[in-house]
């Protein structure tokens, strides 16, 4: 079984002969939660795509372990870099779709405010709910053994969403709709480097205007396949199909 991965804010200057306390919530976990005792092997990282794996030299009091780390590996920047435009669902269905995509290996989530969305972020809500993406990606990233773990941006409108799939080398809108001209992911051209941009709308679907605009902006429409998924999977079946598809999980 893997070492338990723990997140510390800076990695830098750590090196041969460091010595890493861990505290506060990280710490608690290891020592409160997962009852960890000197000579057990351990992962930190910075969540950024450093890393050092040692062992537990010491534990004490309830939030508290000193690690001494032997090797030092590095999750190098993703190629082609893998983003995903996700509607912001309703309930906690928002958190499931950042969780099981981290799981999986996307680089970065936009939520986006969709014109068909439910649910809408504001004011304090809004900004509640992004925490807790954020606060999702941070654990699936530990959970899934990740050193890099994926950005979640402010949420976009409409019109961001297009600027961004605008800048992107490949650019794809996933859409259902059997009368609308789509095209199988599965056969799209990928390209080797650079930015993939997937947006994945909600529940009621991307409504025409917004597939004007983003067409406007270089994204052509995509299907996954025959079955429709719900917008809390389908970000991550799309990842998944291209992180194969692109060589990253060869």
């Amino acid at each position: 079984m893997t070492a338990p991965v723990f997140v510390v804010d800076s990695l830098e200057g750590v090196g041969p002969g460091s010595i890493i306390d861990v505290a506060g919530p990280e710490g608690r976990h290891a020592v409160s939660v997962r009852r960890l005792q000197p000579g057990e092997d351990v992962v930190i990282t910075d969540g950024k795509g450093r890393g050092a794996a040692g062992v537990v030299l010491s534990v004490s009091g309830k939030d508290h372990l000193v690690v001494e780390p032997f090797e030092f590996p590095l999750e190098p920047e993703p190629s082609p870099r893998i983003t995903v435009v996700q509607a912001i669902p309703k309930g906690d269905r928002g958190e499931l779709a950042v969780e099981t995509m981290t799981e999986t290996g996307v680089d970065a989530i936009v939520p986006w405010s969709a014109a068909r969305c439910i649910t809408q972020w504001k004011g304090d809500r809004g900004l509640k709910a992004l925490a807790k993406w954020r606060a999702t990606a941070r654990e699936a990233g530990k959970q899934s053994r990740r050193l890099r773990f994926p950005e979640v941006a402010d949420a976009a409108t409409t019109k961001q969403v297009a600027a961004l799939l605008a800048k992107a080398d490949f650019a794809a809108v996933l859409h259902e709709d059997r009368d609308y001209g789509s095209e199988p992911l599965a056969t799209a051209e990928l390209p080797a480097t650079g930015e993939i941009v997937l947006v994945v709308g909600p529940e009621g679907g991307v409504s025409p205007e917004e597939l004007t605009l983003f067409e406007e902006a270089g994204a052509k429409a995509y299907r996954l396949g025959r079955s429709v998924l719900r917008t809390s999977t389908a970000g991550t079946a799309a990842t998944a199909l291209l992180l194969g598809r692109t060589g990253r999980w060869s």
